[in-house]
């Protein structure tokens, strides 16, 4: 360890989520606590390549964050400083600013990075490691896709939240006999949409895992008519799709944005239902509501855990790596085992069998 006080920032990046206030927290603690200086980084790798609105996080910075939602160091999906984007005459270019971000590093003084975020961010991390920048990561995702951790916070208030919802659509499904579709997030994993469904009770469950057919859709929901249960619940992963064809998108004008915007999944799914099947249908985007509100216990725990875990690490300087839960530990490892691959619902989880065993559809 240095003799001397290290200088860290801390930034978040990517879509927000229920517990990075609480990491945060976590960070400024464990890192004041041995006498360390904390640096907050304003909207991700754009506050490290435009470090005029940084500054030192003091106690009363911190104070009263742990339940809050959001955070207090503002996000985007922009800004990656490999890709930089910048828009002339109506045209947009992608630049390498990453020259920039070590800058910025440099003129703020610090000693070490720790970032906050989903593969999109660590993947950015892992160039900037290469690149010489000593940092560490925190996985922070809804969708529970990183491999490297059993489970990311936010995921479980993700949950919790479509959970919650599902049990309110239950009572108006059943007042009007209708078939309720409603569409969650996840990208390119089921995740959300496997445990929400299980625990909301859900007659169906789509994900990207297992490429649904319609006709087993219909014929779930004509079983339940035929049962008198004159109602049913639909749950559909934003990135589901049908057999033989491709994910629903939407077209995104937003310039410095490259992933693709997944989205029409519940739309469509419910139409197709009323055309086969005559039934009543109504559809439903959770969309950013999944993002929004206080974490839950879980959430909390996990996210405090891994911010005091991600000072450990610096102060052991293992760099280029990323906090992660192993039960009933929080280790470390190196990135790009973090980013190396993406953690979809295996076909023979528990989940899905349990799913099954409790005679939901998952459409094939």
């Amino acid at each position: 360890m240095r003799k001397k006080a290290r200088r860290i920032g801390v930034l978040t990046g990517g879509g927000d989520c229920p517990g990075l206030n609480a990491v945060i927290r976590a960070v400024v603690k464990s890192a004041n606590n041995i006498g360390w200086t904390v640096i907050g980084i304003k909207k991700g790798f754009e506050g490290l390549m435009d470090p005029k609105n940084d500054r030192v996080l003091e106690t009363q910075d911190i104070s009263g964050i742990l339940n809050v939602g959001g955070t207090i160091l503002g996000t985007t999906n922009r800004g990656d400083p490999f890709k930089y984007a910048v828009t002339k005459n109506g045209k947009t270019t992608y630049i390498d600013r990453s020259d920039a971000a070590i800058k910025g590093f440099k003129k703020l003084g610090l000693d070490a990075l720790v970032c906050i975020g989903g593969d999109g961010t660590l993947t950015i991390a892992k160039q900037l490691a290469d690149k010489g920048i000593p940092l560490v990561g925190v996985p922070k995702t809804i969708d529970n896709d990183l491999s490297a951790t059993v489970i990311t916070f936010g995921f479980d208030t993700a949950v919790s939240t479509a959970t919650e919802a599902l049990d309110k659509l239950h009572s108006t499904a059943e007042s009007h006999q209708r078939v309720m579709v409603v569409e969650v997030m996840g990208r390119y994993a089921g995740w959300i949409a496997l445990n929400s469904g299980i625990a909301g009770g859900a007659d169906v469950i789509l994900i990207p895992e297992i490429p649904f057919n319609m006709d087993k859709v219909c014929e779930k929901v004509n079983a339940r008519y035929k049962m008198k249960r004159n109602f049913c619940i639909v749950v559909a992963a934003e990135g589901a799709k049908p057999k033989g064809a491709g994910m629903f998108t939407k077209d995104s004008a937003t310039p410095g944005r490259v992933e693709v915007l997944l989205g029409g999944i519940a739309e469509w799914v419910a139409k197709e239902i009323h055309n086969r099947t005559g039934r009543e249908t109504r559809s439903l985007v959770l969309g950013h509501l999944q993002r929004g509100g206080n974490p839950t216990t879980f959430d909390r725990l996990l996210a405090t855990r891994f911010g005091a875990a991600a000072i450990r690490t610096l102060r052991e300087n293992k760099f280029g790596e990323m906090v992660c839960l192993r039960p009933p530990q929080v280790i470390s490892v190196p990135l790009i085992e973090a980013i190396g691959k993406m953690k979809s619902v295996p076909l023979d989880s528990d989940e899905i069998i349990t799913g099954r065993n409790m005679g939901i559809s998952f459409g094939d």
